[in-house]
């Protein structure tokens, strides 16, 4: 195997490294009111927005306007986010034919008139690129809207752009930072100039954390969401692989890529979660998938701890004990005090990076040609024709492309690829369902950059992150839910839950 994807991963970020990171007197982040002058409306929740336009107090292309303002006072301009690598020319136009709809009594769903945006490896069929990232993938855009894209605009949703992504979802070079893409840039925090945005999703989650849009679209592969939504303070769902489709994504791998919801709150979360819920038919719904639509966000319960068994591992990453975590420490009591039971678990984690590695690498390769097929007017076909084009057009920040060389280069049979695949979901599932088989719990709970993460993405099983605002140290503090496959709903109510309990 090539020893490019024998490379040690990387270490966790440990919370401690956050101590007052955001202690900065010349950084008025989030609303940066010193740039920009601050609206009511800017962090306002989708349940708040819908209650104005009810009552007439604004339009769909008043957001939609001022969201461009802000983005253009903010995003390349003033503190330089770039989160949004493109804006949508039809915003405007798509937000009065949704006020006009409104006028006439007719209304889509929850998000008729919100602005959205969405990740730059999610196909939209209309004048805007679909690149995830990288300049090779620049031409004529994407024949056809992703499934996804389809259930937003059929809920109401005005897409109101691209947002930036690392390029080729972080699997370019070990050295190209988390956030950074050769077309869009470098994704800044808009908490602090000093705090990582982490992950290949960072662009949605500074969106959201920035007040550009109250709800972005993500992806996920392995923590390429959920680890975004920490750094930025903001909620973010992995669901259940297969709960979304897939369709019309910029692959890495099928057998854990999903789309899924940012948001400032659980409740807006599970209210894009609806929005894109369901799958194109005739792809077959995997089993024991929810067939009919379900109502996440009418279906929150926000006394779910109480009585909820939840395992935690006993070490932390550090391999020091969880309860001396200064986070955990601090969290642990608003659980307790919510009704819920901790119950410690002294895990004993596989090394599963090497099989991660190659499969990832194996499916990359083969499922990004078969989704090139099917992009009409861009030069590249396969990931060699993406190695070439790299080669030709070097990116002036010189970052490298080992892990796209090294995918190119893995060559291995059918049969040991199947082996390596099915031990990586195999013993991820096997270490969530005997920890919550054994331990009879409701679900597991872990620091937002915790290994639990990892193993809950390769077995495709769901797993929320809920913020929960700094210390006066300036450190970040959340908790990260893991439950078992298609208990999305009960992992919604207990970070909702987990919101509404006393600090």
């Amino acid at each position: 195997m090539n020893n490019l994807l024998q490379k040690p991963p990387i270490p966790v970020i440990g919370n401690s490294f956050l101590l007052n990171a955001v202690a900065q007197d010349d950084f008025d982040g989030p609303v940066f009111a010193s740039i920009i002058e601050p609206d009511s409306n800017d962090f306002a929740s989708i349940a708040e927005l819908q209650a104005l336009l009810a009552e007439g107090t604004v339009t769909s292309a008043g957001l939609v306007t001022r969201a461009l303002a802000r983005i253009a006072a903010l995003d390349q301009q003033g503190p330089q986010l770039r989160a949004v690598i493109e804006t949508n020319p039809d915003a405007l136009t798509i937000a009065e034919t949704l006020d006009a709809e409104r006028a006439s009594g007719e209304l889509r769903g929850r998000l008729h008139g919100i602005p959205v945006l969405i990740k730059d490896n999610i196909d939209s069929g209309d004048s805007m690129q679909t690149s995830a990232g990288s300049l090779a993938l620049v031409g004529e855009p994407a024949p056809a809207d992703a499934y996804l894209v389809q259930r937003l605009r059929a809920a109401g949703a005005v897409i109101l752009g691209k947002a930036n992504t690392s390029e080729w979802m972080g699997f370019r070079d070990w050295q190209s930072p988390m956030g950074w893409s050769g077309r869009g840039g470098q994704t800044q925090s808009a908490l602090s100039k000093e705090l990582p945005v982490f992950g290949s999703s960072a662009g949605s989650a500074v969106a959201v954390s920035a007040g550009f849009v109250a709800v972005a679209v993500g992806t996920e592969t392995n923590g390429s969401l959920v680890g975004p939504a920490f750094f930025s303070q903001v909620v973010g769902l992995r669901p259940s692989l297969g709960l979304l489709s897939a369709s019309g994504l910029v692959p890495l791998t099928s057998r854990q890529d999903t789309p899924g919801p940012m948001a400032r709150t659980v409740t807006d979360a599970a209210a894009l979660l609806d929005a894109m819920f369901g799958l194109d038919m005739p792809t077959p719904a995997p089993e024991g998938a929810p067939t009919e639509m379900i109502d996440y966000a009418g279906g929150l319960d926000a006394t779910a701890l109480d009585g909820a068994r939840l395992g935690y591992p006993s070490l932390t990453p550090r391999g020091t004990p969880m309860l001396e975590d200064p986070v955990f420490a601090a969290l642990a009591p608003r659980l307790e005090n919510a009704g819920a039971t901790l119950v410690p678990i002294d895990f004993a984690f596989p090394d599963l990076f090497q099989a991660q590695m190659a499969v990832l690498s194996f499916d990359f390769k083969r499922e990004l040609a078969q989704y090139l097929g099917n992009r009409q007017g861009i030069e590249v076909k396969t990931l060699a024709d993406v190695v070439a084009f790299n080669e030709a057009n070097p990116v002036p920040e010189n970052y490298g492309q080992a892990l796209l060389v090294a995918a190119e280069a893995l060559e291995f049979d059918e049969e040991l690829y199947a082996n390596l695949a099915n031990q990586l979901r195999s013993l991820s599932q096997a270490l969530i369902d005997d920890a919550l088989a054994e331990h009879e719990l409701t679900a597991l709970v872990d620091l937002p950059m915790g290994q639990l993460i990892g193993y809950g993405a390769q077995a495709g099983y769901p797993g929320l992150t809920v913020p929960a605002g700094l210390d006066e140290g300036g450190m970040l503090k959340g908790l990260h839910f893991i439950g078992s496959r298609w208990s999305d709903q009960a992992l919604l109510s207990l970070g909702h839950a987990f919101e509404k309990s006393e600090a």
